[in-house]
């Protein structure tokens, strides 16, 4: 009798769970969302960061919460991201904010800063230094919320049609170049130039422009730089670990169930990681090609990194006398960044020094 009631009372508690289940994923909304992006489909990396967070957000969710990748160009042009996001034209972003430092210089520390944060740093400041709640303080004016939302690591310094020996032959280049360095290297002499990745080629190649930097030898060689300009430089002192960003309007975050406030989040980070580990992976191949076709790889020399070093220090020096959100931001970050250095400089370069240069030849 005993063995009876247990397999029935059994039975109809599975049952209630059967019935309950769907019962509660009907309480969850169905949410459908579209995601303007700054890139082209062609950059399976940067573009395809927008596909990784879409993808575990469909997931997480059973499907009910959909957000739809739109490429740069196909709803807004790749670099006006911040004004559809801002403005509701889509509910959601996926861009690097130094595109828009003619608004304000501040948008430059969500992104990359010359002489900057490395990747792992940028990451450290974000999360964990404050860097995260002040720039969520600045985004809010613009009706936007942003996350962390992969990471290109170190770049290169960009495509040159002739060799850059020293700081005078920068004098009069047309140089497309992103965010605030294009003020520091303006300094220099240099023109700078903002264009959006997918029309990057033409102008070099129609010779609009004298040199382009994107990102590194992965992109660049998909987006065929080296077809039309035989220097390649390096370091991108601009963008040692440049952030690139997932913006979400403010309104419609505001109406997401905290369920899938907690969702989208998990999924940037999750996508913030990705896009810097499949760089870490395809750049290296990538820079053996280049150099096998005929690329000549140069670094600059230390004469224009110490120039554009000073010209750098300049131009923070005059942001903050006239902004004060940059300097708020500014002094948070440099704090942040010396003790960074103070660190790095003892173990992790140590180490780097010695993998990189110490091990005694076979």
């Amino acid at each position: 009798m005993q063995r009876r009631k247990f397999l029935t009372t059994a039975a109809v508690g599975a049952a209630a769970t059967t019935i309950a289940a769907p019962a509660i994923a009907q309480t969850m909304p169905e949410v459908k969302w579209r995601l303007a992006s700054s890139f082209p489909k062609s950059l399976d990396t940067i573009y395809g960061g927008a596909e990784v967070m879409a993808k575990r957000v469909a997931e997480a969710t059973d499907g009910k919460f959909q957000i739809r990748v739109f490429a740069g160009g196909e709803i807004v042009p790749g670099l006006q991201v911040l004004d559809a996001v801002q403005n509701g034209t889509v509910e959601c972003g996926h861009t690097v904010s130094y595109y828009y430092i003619g608004k304000d210089a501040t948008f430059g520390f969500d992104a990359a800063l010359p002489f900057g944060l490395n990747a792992r740093q940028q990451n450290a400041w974000l999360y964990h230094g404050g860097g995260l709640k002040l720039i969520h303080e600045f985004m809010k004016t613009y009706n936007v919320i942003t996350f962390p939302g992969g990471n290109t690591g170190t770049q290169m310094g960009g495509w040159f049609r002739k060799e850059i020996k020293t700081v005078n032959d920068l004098k009069g280049l047309k140089y497309r170049i992103g965010g605030y360095a294009g003020k520091v290297m303006s300094k220099l002499g240099v023109v700078p130039q903002q264009i959006a990745g997918g029309d990057i080629y033409p102008a070099l190649e129609k010779g609009t422009i004298d040199a382009a930097e994107w990102v590194g030898p992965y992109d660049d060689e998909k987006l065929g730089f080296n077809k039309v300009a035989p220097y390649y430089y390096y370091p991108g002192w601009w963008e040692g670990g440049p952030n690139v960003s997932f913006m979400v309007n403010l309104d419609q975050w505001a109406k997401l169930p905290k369920a899938y406030q907690a969702v989208l989040t998990a999924a940037c980070a999750e996508a913030n990681i990705d896009m810097l580990a499949k760089y870490d992976v395809y750049n290296p191949l990538a820079l053996k090609k280049l150099i096998a076709s005929g690329t000549k790889l140069r670094p600059f020399s230390k004469d224009i990194m110490v120039a554009c070093y000073k010209a750098a220090q300049e131009t923070y020096a005059e942001e903050s006398a006239k902004n004060p959100t940059f300097k708020k931001m500014f002094d948070s970050w440099t704090a942040f960044q010396a003790d960074q250095h103070a660190w790095f400089r003892v173990a992790e370069a140590g180490f780097d020094s010695f993998m990189l240069h110490g091990i005694p030849k076979k």
